[in-house]
């Protein structure tokens, strides 16, 4: 069953939300925007929230505000990094709260990993086509996001956000939900090179957790032709969080490809790298989480 819930309504941001986590936990806001509903021109048409692709930065800083509106959230709290494809995790405190809502210039420096356990901070990223990873601790009241593109998959960024929520807020992995959202699927990510001999002996690393969760080992990496081969960044994802201890039965991970959809989603590959960026966010208001 797709976790990611389209919502949508006759103004606004056209919105994929993860409903059971939402309604399980007061004052738990997730979800990924489409690329439906905002303010920007070709080719970023129309709710391109990324200040770093060419847009109006007038256009921008407006869609970023229909989101926050349309989430019933204070701008204020829209808070980001500066994203390198690296595995930098950056525990936002109270003081970052805000950061690089209206500016690149103002962003968190070189972090694609972002934890809190503050409420009313939103945490968001940005993505078009790379895999946004959602991590929640509902005893612990502590939520992160993660933005693992190929580079970041490699390098495990998934275990690495989890790792430092453990070690920074006393998370257990037991109770650590996880979702992976909306991003290209093994249909349209076909790759070679330096990407084929990064991710192959990630794949052998996970030959283990794959055969005891039931995932053919071959699933992940399908040759092709001419040395090419299609990469499931999605699943290698969701084995690396069942590898740092992440139980399955907590991992929710949707099926929409943002290759196949770019009638709704941005996709850099797919529209030549001229294209907006969406959003992931996640944030706890002052009500705090409960079971």
């Amino acid at each position: 069953m797709e976790p990611f819930e389209r919502m949508e309504t006759a103004k606004g941001p056209s919105l994929f939300l993860l409903p059971r986590w939402m309604e399980g936990y007061g004052g738990l806001s997730a979800g990924f925007t489409s690329r439906l509903g905002g303010t920007s021109a070709e080719p970023w048409t129309s709710l391109n929230c990324g200040l770093h692709v060419g847009d109006d930065a007038g256009n921008v800083v407006a869609n970023r505000k229909l989101l926050a509106e349309a989430l019933a959230w204070p701008f204020d709290a829209w808070t980001c990094a500066e994203q390198v494809h690296g595995t930098r995790v950056y525990r936002v405190t109270a003081a970052d709260r805000g950061k690089g809502r209206e500016s690149r210039e103002s962003a968190i420096a070189e972090a694609d990993a972002l934890m809190t356990n503050e409420k009313d901070v939103l945490l968001t990223s940005f993505y078009a086509d790379c895999v946004p990873l959602y991590f929640f601790d509902p005893v612990c009241g502590v939520v992160a996001l993660a933005h693992a593109g190929w580079k970041g998959t490699v390098m495990e960024i998934a275990r690495l956000t989890a790792e430092a929520m453990k070690e920074q807020y006393n998370c257990s992995m037991r109770n650590i939900r996880a979702a992976i959202g909306p991003s290209i699927g093994l249909c349209c990510y076909e790759v070679d090179g330096i990407v084929l001999e990064r991710a192959r002996p990630l794949q052998a690393q996970l030959e283990r957790t794959l055969r005891g969760d039931g995932v053919p080992v071959e699933s992940v990496i399908k040759p092709t032709a001419n040395g090419k081969a299609r990469i499931n960044l999605k699943e290698l994802n969701r084995q690396i969080m069942i590898k740092a201890g992440i139980l399955p039965i907590n991992i929710e991970m949707s099926e929409w490809c943002t290759g196949c959809s770019t009638e709704l989603f941005f996709s850099h590959r797919a529209e030549g790298g001229a294209t907006g960026r969406m959003v992931s966010w996640i944030g706890i208001g002052r009500g705090g989480a409960h079971a």
